[in-house]
């Protein structure tokens, strides 16, 4: 029988690679899922099928995973290395596979009483046949089911192209051993324990089944809520109670998504041709943290900063080839468009209006949509800051989507919420000539079909695209640890405890996103060249730095998260030469080469600079201090960076705690120390002249965040009294001519919001008193920090113009 088993295998093998397409989850299942190659593994299939076998087998040949035809030799027993756990519908009838693996299972075990050397992997795999979930109202089982030969041959040629074969993680025989033991009955739990496993992994893959959206409708109509605020509709606009109902039936149909599996299954082929278009490759990194929430039935919130209008289509793309259900996506009104509309809505976009004031009925209805979303077990996704970034740098958080998450958990939602931070990054963002547009008072163009057609017509080589997941928020963990009242039911809406929970889940999302960000080779040239005031380098000195950086991200890293380019400096610069319209020039002269900026270029790079502008802020800053001093006490040192740091924290979304803040300070002195930039003998800390260039281009990391300060605090050093409205706008005056007369291209710099954020920060730094008005003794010290790290010419402009700037209002 193996023989025509065999036969059987090798008949299948030719059609099978032309019809399916290699599609591993995860895509590197060794270093993924750390498997030791030098013991034993043994894979675990959900069922015999002889078609699914090929295909897996082809996958593990191609991943360099042991190859599951051959056996396991394991001190000359030799075992199969891979088992099914039931019959399923198989071609050639033999004796039941679920015996035989236990009888398998049995053998492994009694290996492992006898050599304590001995540590068997056993990993789950399953062929996933097409993800369709099905739909309520209809009979019969989706595509996962268990499938027969000529249904097999069908599914080859349909869903070929939307076969995935899944590595699951490793479960250590020798733990179980060591832990449960290794009779008989540990052989059935590990079969038990499988078939759970396949059965979790089969919802992870499709989701739960999708909705009779008239049904929901109807359901969703009918709840207590809803039916309240329509009656207050009705009675606040005096119309009928069934008017009101079309409008709340009208509301509900703008905003609802109407997911077509057939239409995500178009989208995976448009997408598929649209990176190829559009990216020389997407790096994900962390995504098994998903994968593993999933598998837990966790209700998954993806919350991703915001990039470009490509995040919509970036994250579901990359979900749906980790084996994961495409998220419904909160999408903004504006791209409610023909014909685009109608397409993301099929693909799970739900619309919401930008604002919900004055509009109860709106507000109630999206809540309750929201809820039942939840509810349903449908993975969410949201943007927390609301708009794109057109700075580069995250946005302060709107709280909204985020209060009714936990709205959702905290009315009786039975599955753990958990919200996952995602970092997006790209090397060239397709809107960033709009934003530079915006940013230098452009109307914002509205969304329609002509932009659509523009925007492809510009498609081009942009590098790579990044997306990282950050650790993930389970809500009820963090609720528990932070707000422990949070489960007493004090029958209120929005008990005492709601809002601080809100604003502290918001931005621990965006300080895990900036703890994932993804370093690249666009980041850190245009970090380097817009170091120098004339936005030129000599290309050694230019490589230079990129060691440098590089470096610092190695040995003092920003976090555990990070990701980090490994190419050479030279590769790096030449991956961004390569790259178009980004504006790095390279010139020559006699003495060599220049790599510089094109002047219409150097706003667009700040938006570059700043994705990863909080990585390397704390660097800027200690070579800031010790430029300017020239030689300084660490004790000094620290004793500055302690006092600037909570504005970075606030601005940057930082994640260094006080305690932990001497600490990395540390490794950074270290660090510079190692590279030769500064000397440092005991509690002393001097520039090494023969390298001082290096660090005045770390230094200028910080220099405007500085001048920034600097400016509020010399405002409100001259009137303490003065209104925190009228603060905010003679701050950002100031900035405006600063910017001028010094040439700053950073678009940041002269923020409202930013200066807004800061002035928030002194306030809770303690820099105001109960009365409101400025603390002088505290506001000078904190001057005088500043002003030892600014140049004497911007310092005297500030100044100068802060004079002149009585009686604006």
């Amino acid at each position: 029988m193996p023989s025509i088993v065999n036969a059987y295998r090798k008949l299948l093998e030719f059609p099978l690679s032309f019809l399916v397409k290699n599609n591993p989850i995860p895509t590197n299942p060794i270093e993924e899922l750390q498997l030791n190659l030098s013991q034993p593994i043994v894979y675990v299939l959900p069922y015999t099928s002889q078609t699914d076998f090929v295909i897996f087998r082809r996958h593990c040949l191609d991943l360099n995973l042991p190859d599951p035809a051959e056996k396991n030799n394991v001190h000359d027993v030799n075992l199969p290395r891979y088992v099914y756990l039931d019959e399923g519908r198989r071609f050639f009838k033999s004796k039941g596979a679920k015996d035989e693996t236990i009888q398998v299972f049995n053998q492994y075990l009694e290996l492992h009483r006898s050599f304590d050397d001995l540590d068997v992997q056993i990993v789950p795999v399953s062929v996933l046949w097409g993800r369709s979930p099905g739909h309520e109202d209809k009979a019969g089982l989706p595509n996962l089911r268990l499938l027969n030969g000529i249904q097999k041959t069908f599914a080859a040629i349909w869903f070929g192209r939307d076969t995935f074969v899944r590595f699951s993680q490793a479960v250590s025989l020798r733990y179980m051993v060591n832990e449960h033991g290794s009779d008989e009955k540990m052989a059935q739990k590990l079969a038990r324990v499988a078939k759970m496993h396949f059965a979790r992994q089969r919802i992870s893959a499709t989701g739960p089944r999708l909705p009779n959206r008239k049904a929901m409708f109807g359901k969703l109509l009918q709840s207590a809520a809803i039916q309240t605020a329509i009656e207050d509709e009705a009675k606040s606009k005096n119309i009928s109670r069934e008017k009101a109902e079309k409008e709340a039936y009208k509301i509900l149909d703008e905003i609802a998504a109407d997911v077509s599996h057939s239409s995500l299954r178009a989208a995976d082929r448009f997408l598929r041709w649209l990176w190829n278009k559009l990216y020389s490759g997407i790096d994900v990194q962390n995504a098994d943290r998903v994968r593993k929430l999933a598998l837990e039935g966790h209700e998954i919130v993806y919350v991703p900063c915001h990039r470009s209008h490509i995040d919509y289509l970036l994250l579901s793309y990359v979900l749906y080839h980790q084996g994961l259900v495409p998220p419904h996506i909160a999408a903004g009104i504006n791209l409610n468009f023909w014909p685009v509309g109608r397409l993301f809505r099929s693909w799970g976009a739900f619309f919401i209006r930008r604002t919900f004031k004055g509009n109860r009925l709106y507000s109630a209805i999206f809540r309750e949509y929201l809820a039942e979303l939840f509810h349903r077990g449908y993975s969410v996704e949201y943007f927390i800051e609301g708009g794109r970034s057109r700075t580069g740098r995250l946005l302060a958080p709107k709280t909204g989507m985020m209060s009714m998450t936990l709205q959702a958990l905290q009315h009786h939602q039975t599955r753990p919420i958990s919200v996952v931070p995602v970092y997006v990054g790209y090397e060239h963002v397709l809107e960033v000539d709009t934003y530079a547009k915006e940013l230098r008072g452009a109307t914002k163009e509205k969304e329609n079909a002509g932009l659509v057609i523009r925007v492809i017509k510009k498609l081009r080589n942009l590098g790579q695209g990044f997306v990282n997941f950050g650790e993930p928020i389970t809500l009820s963990n963090y609720l528990n640890q932070h707000f422990p009242d949070w489960k007493e039911n004090n029958n209120e809406d929005k008990p005492r405890w709601f809002t601080p929970a809100v604003d502290a889940v918001s931005h621990q999302v965006m300080v895990n996103i900036n703890k994932a960000a993804a370093v690249n080779a666009m980041n850190l040239v245009g970090t380097a060249l817009l170091s120098s005031r004339q936005r030129a380098l000599a290309r050694e000195q230019l490589l230079e730095q990129l060691d440098s950086y590089q470096q610092m991200l190695q040995n003092a890293p920003y976090s555990e998260d990070m990701v980090t380019p490994t190419d050479s400096p030279k590769v790096m610069l030449e991956h961004v030469l390569s790259l178009d319209r980004v504006g790095v020039l390279v010139e020559k002269d006699n003495f060599g080469e220049i790599v510089r900026l094109e002047r219409t270029s150097a706003v667009l790079m700040t938006y570059y600079r700043n994705n990863i502008q909080h990585a390397f802020v704390l660097p800027s800053l200690v070579a800031s201090v010790v430029l300017h001093y020239e030689a300084i006490q660490k004790d000094l040192l620290l004793d500055a960076v302690a006092k600037i740091y909570p504005f970075l924290k606030g601005e940057l979304f930082l994640h260094f705690s006080q305690e932990e803040l001497k600490a990395q300070i540390g490794k950074i002195i270290a660090e510079f120390t190692r590279q030769e930039v500064i000397h440092s003998n005991e509690n002393f800390l001097s520039i090494n002249r023969s390298r001082v260039r290096i660090l005045q281009l770390w230094s200028a990391g910080v220099r405007e965040i500085l001048q920034r300060y600097y400016i509020t605090v010399t405002i409100l050093q001259k009137d303490p009294q003065v209104s925190r409205s009228v603060l905010e706008k003679e701050s950002q005056l100031v900035a405006q001519r600063l910017s001028v007369l010094h040439g700053i291209n950073a678009p940041e710099f002269f923020d409202k919001a930013v200066f807004s954020a800061f002035i928030a920060n002194l306030k809770e730094e303690g820099y105001f008193d109960e009365q409101g008005q400025g603390n002088l003794p505290l506001l000078e010290t904190f001057s005088s920090i500043l002003e030892h790290l600014i140049s004497s010419e911007i310092s005297l402009t500030i100044k100068g113009t802060v004079e002149k700037a009585e009686g604006i209002e």
